[in-house]
């Protein structure tokens, strides 16, 4: 497949796989991109998983049409994207590797070498000549592993941005950009807002007419769209108005506490609620919501005089993505001494620019008239402007 005259797509599509490292379901798949820069000299960008070693060297097979790769040229350790190194090499001695000082010791590790008999050590600007193209390279550290470096082909005006700009989902899978790049963000790349940061800054000099990422499309149009979107996310300031309600019931009084205040949300005239049962649903997803929306409310019981697992995991999920720039409620139940609000309050600390509500609301077993006028109050508070 041609992305433009030059640049062929030789990467594959995994639609076996049921967690995304380890832990993110996938349910379209996902792809491992890989690509090919035919010039004076040919340059392989990045190898695939190791499950399709096969498939993807037939890949460079055909595209070479009889020649010989040059370069290879690896941006990102993860083993997604390196597994085929040593595989490619064995296919194709005589290439070069390009790549950071710092993938090359990771080399050492994953491979027992560091192929300093035939490679190039890049940094920030250098320049690598294939003839008509030239590639430049720019680091990337922590965007979302420290070796990173990411390539601008000046001819095409091409970015091949690594794991930046990914997404899950096989390569042709027909859905929206956004929900799974978002949901891939905030899940893999989200705690580094600030690296993120400093290499939208350096793209910001070049002038780019297509995005090549190691996951998901390419972007050629509308890339004003994507790169707005990196900006949100990784300044972690909300997307979008609306209010989540993330919460965990034992025995459903919390549930119905839960349900009460969203039915009063939705009355006041708030536009958008959304309400995830931690234990229950897609915790990526439910992480991506309180990412994507302004406002957060945390409802849970006190257990085991803290707070209930799948909360306490949940926050931890948001705390090490750097949450911030949120408004946070907060509802407890307990029966005899609820300590949740007091437990999930303190588990933000370190967490800039949470703004607490007024209103909390505190549920002794089953909803009463008390707790449900703090119900009142709390949503009257939430659907303010």
């Amino acid at each position: 497949m041609k992305i433009t005259n030059d640049i062929i797509y030789i990467g594959v599509n995994d639609r076996e796989i049921d967690l995304f490292e380890g832990q993110y379901t996938v349910p379209n798949g996902m792809c491992y991109n890989s690509y090919m820069i035919i010039d004076e000299k040919i340059a392989i960008m990045d190898t695939v998983d190791a499950r399709f070693t096969d498939e993807w060297l037939k890949n460079i097979e055909t595209a070479l049409e009889g020649r010989k790769p040059d370069y290879l040229v690896i941006q990102h350790m993860e083993p997604d994207h390196s597994a085929n190194i040593i595989n490619f090499i064995n296919a194709y001695p005589c290439t070069t590797i390009v790549s950071s000082q710092k993938a090359f010791a990771m080399m050492k590790n994953f491979f027992g070498t560091e192929f300093s008999e035939n490679r190039i050590v890049v940094n920030e600007g250098s320049v690598l000549e294939l003839g008509k193209h030239t590639l430049t390279f720019m680091t990337a550290p922590m965007v979302h592993w420290p070796e990173v470096i990411v390539t601008y082909d000046n001819l095409d005006k091409v970015l091949f941005s690594a794991d930046g700009f990914g997404k899950f989902g096989a390569y042709d899978t027909d859905e929206d950009w956004a929900c799974e790049a978002r949901r891939y963000y905030i899940g893999i790349v989200g705690k580094y807002g600030p690296q993120v940061q400093a290499l939208l800054k350096k793209a910001a000099k070049l002038e780019i007419e297509k995005i090549c990422p190691l996951h998901g499309p390419v972007l050629t149009e509308n890339l004003g769209y994507y790169i707005n979107l990196y900006d949100i996310w990784s300044s972690y300031k909300p997307e979008s108005e609306g209010v989540v309600i993330a919460y965990t019931s034992v025995y459903g009084n919390t549930k119905k506490a839960v349900l009460l205040l969203k039915d009063m949300l939705e009355a006041k005239g708030c536009k958008k609620v959304t309400v995830n049962d931690l234990a229950r649903c897609d915790m990526a997803e439910a992480v991506e919501d309180a990412f994507r929306y302004n406002k957060l409310v945390l409802a849970t019981t006190t257990y085991n005089a803290e707070i209930f697992p799948f909360m306490r995991e949940f926050i931890n999920h948001l705390t090490e993505r750097n949450y911030q720039n949120r408004t946070v409620a907060l509802i407890e139940n307990g029966s005899w001494a609820p300590t949740a609000a007091k437990v999930m309050k303190a588990m933000f600390e370190k967490s800039k620019n949470i703004t607490f509500t007024e209103n909390s609301v505190k549920i002794l077993s089953s909803l009463n008239a008390e707790s449900t006028e703090q119900l009142k109050n709390l949503a009257e508070e939430l659907c303010k402007e």
